[in-house]
């Protein structure tokens, strides 16, 4: 009796897990399929009491007329350059410097890992003063620099201590074999190390590329240009100036822009998460 009675609260515990999971997945899709539907409806069905998801009369017309109000053309353009620039900044540079962390050890090794580990915990709203005056000296305020640069200059803690922790699963063997046959620190760097780390560079780039696409933030306090927008500085305007009255529009757009990034993350999301997964490994 009492196997039973087990067997009857283990599935009564995996049908609640399951409807937690399914009330969880609708909280998050349900404003997605929102922007969907109001996209293609006309101004007098958004407004209309009681509002329906699925609208009655598809329209269209807010595809072209909401790309039309606004130059995304420019907008794409420039943030596809930002976000493949910084993208292969982060990938390459978080590598290297997660190679040196886990393949190079000094009396200091412990002490840098901590601090790299702690600006994690650094909200970048605090050093985007010291970071604006620096730019600002250098002459490279309104211009693509202050984003790119910090890219290529470590690419951020995280990423690094994703390589690092994938890093420290590759024996030492490899490394020693190939110093043997004559192989360099940086050979054994690009030759060896970097396709055996596949998933993890698959991860950081979608990390990267999801959050330079969607970076909001730096190029708004850098650019100051109409121009040289992105997409996400570019949105922030049209709402500002159309977004009130021309909500369908809005979200047509919207979805537009977001459609590159969704495409992007559901066609790596499985080396995403082994990638992930595996960074937490030790040997």
């Amino acid at each position: 009796m009492s196997k039973v009675l087990r067997k009857i609260r283990a599935k009564s515990n995996r049908v609640f897990i399951y409807l937690v999971l399914i009330a969880a997945a609708l909280i998050c899709v349900i404003p997605f399929l929102w922007m969907v539907s109001t996209s293609f409806k006309s101004m007098r069905e958004i407004f209309m009491v009681p509002p329906t998801l699925i609208p009655k009369r598809p329209i269209l017309d807010n595809y072209p007329k909401g790309w039309g109000y606004s130059d995304f053309t420019t907008y794409t353009k420039n943030t596809v350059l930002l976000a493949a620039t910084a993208t292969i900044g982060t990938v390459f540079s978080s590598a290297f410097v997660g190679y040196g962390f886990a393949r190079f050890k000094s009396r200091l090794s412990g002490l840098l890992t901590v601090v790299l580990l702690g600006t994690i915990m650094l909200p970048s709203q605090v050093t985007i003063v010291p970071q604006y005056i620096l730019f600002h000296r250098l002459g490279m305020i309104d211009t693509y620099w202050p984003i790119i640069i910090p890219a290529w200059l470590g690419g951020g803690a995280f990423n690094i201590f994703l390589f690092i922790q994938f890093f420290r699963t590759i024996p030492r063997e490899l490394d020693e074999a190939a110093e043997i046959d004559g192989a360099s620190s940086l050979q054994i760097f690009t030759r060896i190390m970097l396709p055996t780390v596949k998933p993890v560079i698959l991860a950081v780039t979608v990390m990267s590329l999801v959050y330079h696409w969607n970076d909001f933030f730096t190029p708004l306090i850098y650019l100051s240009t109409t121009s040289k927008y992105t997409i996400a500085v570019g949105l922030q305007f049209f709402q500002s100036a159309y977004g009130n009255i021309q909500i369908g529009q809005m979200m047509a757009v919207s979805l537009v822009t977001l459609l590159p990034v969704l495409v992007t993350f559901f066609t790596f999301q499985r080396y995403f998460i082994q990638g992930i997964k595996m960074s937490g490994l030790k040997s």
